[in-house]
């Protein structure tokens, strides 16, 4: 009997040039996550007309946008332990139809209430997604683009969310606030129905599971000319042998118990900033007396801006390590003190805006890259999937926050002031990760060094 060879996943991902399967998976996830921007932020663009219709005063409007980040935080939680389970394949096309359907729903509310209910309900299936792709695509990347890749499909986010302000100011004003989340929900349930038919399934995944060998040699083969038998088997050498059941305790194992807790941390900090300007920012602007239209435009420039940041940002973060992310909020701290306090024009207020937009989310964006690639494949969808939901405390934390202090008379720009705590308590946190990190990558290096002698 012929002894079955074994062949390593992760030697040959890494080894991989970026070609046409790596490319296409980044512009499907791309796709993806544009259309959950877009979901996601609806509401946001929706919420002054909403408001005017239906009397509803900023805290109520503090409460919708922070019930689906509820959503969000179980959405995590629930399909990134579906993803680990199940796989990504069938997980992320379950999530991408369920938010698909029920952002089109929304045509049907009719009140406070409904409007609460939709949002919890459509921010599980709008969280679940996005630690599943990440999961994804970290696994056909090799290491040297893993922040790149994560970072160009989260553009998609960024992009989704900007066209969402372009398309209210378009729809809104002839077709109803409807027409928004109409158009959102059915292109992504078409979207939904693409997937079935072209998005693969992870070999990392697999092979660290040991489920169906002969898939994985099919989608091996379209990354690499190298011959794979009919009879493989296949491992991940990269990773220690996991156990088959996810238990929360192993996202606190070796090194682990120092990264887990401060990137929630950094997590937390940063989502508290970054949920309030992409969810409170039309509103403080109309209160800060620029038109409704000028409003949705901020909303778009906030997006397009942290979508540029976060593209600025990742070659450094794949060549020097989470280290480089650090710089990030560093810069936001000055520019949201000078925003609260500084007597500015409305031009000018709009440029340091976008400027605070470009260095906090593109934080933000850095984060995103790094939450998956600390954990093996066995259980990286549920680590970064815990990430994303306990950074949810923030996500809710923040809109809920600025609700009550813009219904207060303190005048609104002093939002920013309160807003500067969130960056620095992040630069902290992602500085000693970044320092751990490094230290991770020259180990790997010398350990490499020493195989090549």
């Amino acid at each position: 009997m012929s002894e079955l060879r074994a062949i390593d996943v992760s030697e040959i991902i890494e080894r991989q040039k970026p070609g046409r399967f790596l490319i296409g998976l980044a512009v499907i996830s791309w796709i993806i996550t544009f259309f959950d921007g877009f979901d996601s932020q609806a509401i946001a663009f929706a919420a002054p007309y909403l408001s005017a219709q239906y009397h509803l005063d900023r805290i109520m409007i503090g409460n919708i946008f922070s019930m689906g980040l509820v959503g969000t935080l179980i959405g995590g939680f629930a399909f990134g332990y579906l993803g680990d389970r199940i796989g990504r394949r069938p997980a992320i096309i379950l999530a991408t139809a369920a938010f698909g359907f029920l952002t089109l729903v929304f045509v049907f509310a009719d009140g406070y209430a409904s409007l609460l209910a939709l949002r919890l309900i459509d921010g599980i299936a709008l969280g679940g997604l996005l630690p599943l792709s990440w999961a994804l695509n970290i696994e056909y990347a090799p290491k040297r683009y893993r922040a790149t890749v994560v970072t160009v499909i989260m553009v998609g986010y960024s992009v989704g969310i900007a066209i969402g302000g372009r398309a209210a100011n378009l729809l809104i004003p002839r077709y109803g606030w409807q027409s928004l989340f109409a158009v959102g929900g059915a292109l992504s349930l078409a979207v939904a129905l693409a997937l079935v038919f072209v998005l693969p399934e992870s070999a990392r995944f697999l092979a660290s599971k040991n489920l169906q060998p002969q898939r994985i040699a099919q989608l091996l083969r379209r990354l690499t000319e190298v011959e794979i038998p009919a009879d493989a088997q296949f491992s991940v050498a990269d990773e220690a042998r996991q156990a088959s059941d996810f238990n929360p305790a192993l996202l606190f194992r070796a090194q682990l118990r120092f990264i887990t807790p401060l990137l929630w941390l950094a997590y937390i900090s940063s989502s508290m900033a970054v949920f309030f300007l992409a969810t409170w920012t039309p509103l403080v602007f109309e209160a800060l007396t620029f038109t409704r239209s000028e409003a949705a435009l901020a909303g778009s420039v906030n997006a397009a801006a942290g979508a540029v940041g976060g593209l600025m940002l990742m070659r450094f973060t794949d060549n020097l390590g989470a280290i480089a992310i650090t710089a990030m909020p560093l810069i936001a701290i000055p520019l949201l003190l000078t925003a609260a306090f500084a007597d500015l024009g409305n031009g000018s207020f709009f440029a340091l805006f976008a400027l605070i937009a470009l260095f906090l989310i593109g934080g933000h964006f850095g984060l995103h890259s790094i939450a998956g690639i600390f954990y093996p494949s066995a259980y990286r969808g549920n680590g970064a999937g815990w990430a994303i939901s306990v950074a949810k405390i923030g996500s809710i934390a923040g809109p809920f926050a600025a609700g009550l202090i813009l219904s207060t008379s303190l005048p609104v720009r002093y939002i920013f002031a309160v807003l500067a705590i969130c960056p620095a308590i992040f630069a902290v946190s992602v500085f000693i990760i970044g320092r751990i990190h490094s230290a991770m990558l020259q180990n790997e290096s010398q350990a490499q060094g020493h195989q090549e002698f």
